[in-house]
């Protein structure tokens, strides 16, 4: 195939339209940079307007103030993209008896129920066209288990889930869909992580990194944001059409235990 091995090393997303939730900062922000600078025409989604327009300063990106609780303001701003990326995320440490309700319910309704609209406000135009790509930021702990993360294992566990039906259904269409799975990534959220774990485990906040977050990481860092973005855009090329319903991890060999 001729024409895949030329794209290799010069992969391009001109003309291809790419939304991106939680692009105001961490990973959607460097995955927002990534595909604006391979081409893509970027629509950066994120309830932070100034991040946004901090973003829209080093970049030419479409800023969307959404926040993506209103699930059908969400499926309707999905349309039209050739490209989406489902990054947007929180986080809250608590045993499962303290948990708070509504805060488990917001979890998976920005990161599960939300990827769900988006993924379904954007597949008319991707089928119509016969080409799309869809990356969903997922974790670690999509595919392992932690103490204290309940709404976010369990909304990470869906999203795979997810990620390969869409992946299923939307082979014959030109449509693939993967998940991203990196392990802890220096943003802004894993920071306020290490807080609430070292409340959580009543241990210092230099113990956490080491001793709880890369317990199980073969190489003993985080992961950049810059990284994760890298693999996110690969998955949008042209040389990545026969990569659907793969979980990547990007873990340091934390999975390799």
């Amino acid at each position: 195939m001729p024409g895949a091995a030329s794209s290799l090393g010069r992969m391009t997303l001109n003309g291809r339209t790419a939304m991106v939730t939680g692009a105001a900062g961490g990973i959607g922000r460097a995955c927002a940079l990534r595909l604006a600078a391979a081409g893509a025409k970027v629509r950066a989604v994120d309830r932070d307007a100034e991040g946004l327009a901090a973003l829209a300063e080093e970049a030419a990106v479409e800023p969307v103030v959404l926040d993506l609780t209103d699930l059908d303001a969400a499926e309707q701003a999905a349309a039209g993209t050739d490209i989406l990326v489902n990054n947007a995320g929180l986080q809250l440490v608590r045993p499962i008896e303290d948990f708070p309700p509504e805060v488990f319910s917001t979890v998976l309704r920005v990161m599960l129920e939300a990827p769900f609209r988006l993924i379904r406000g954007a597949l008319p135009h991707m089928y119509a066209q016969g080409w799309g790509r869809i990356v969903n930021i997922s974790s670690v702990h999509g595919l392992r288990a932690s103490p204290y993360k309940s709404a976010y294992v369990a909304a990470k566990h869906g999203l795979e889930g997810l990620s390969k039906t869409a992946a299923l259904e939307g082979a014959s269409h030109g449509v693939t869909s993967n998940c991203v799975c990196p392990g802890y990534v220096r943003t802004p959220l894993v920071e306020r992580q290490i807080a609430d774990q070292a409340a959580a485990h009543g241990i210092d906040p230099e113990r956490v990194v080491a001793e709880i977050m890369l317990a199980d990481s073969a190489v003993k860092r985080l992961v950049e944001p810059e990284e994760v973005a890298e693999l996110t855009a690969y998955l949008c090329g042209p040389q990545a059409s026969f990569i659907t319903g793969a979980s990547l991890t990007m873990d340091g060999g934390w999975t390799a235990h």
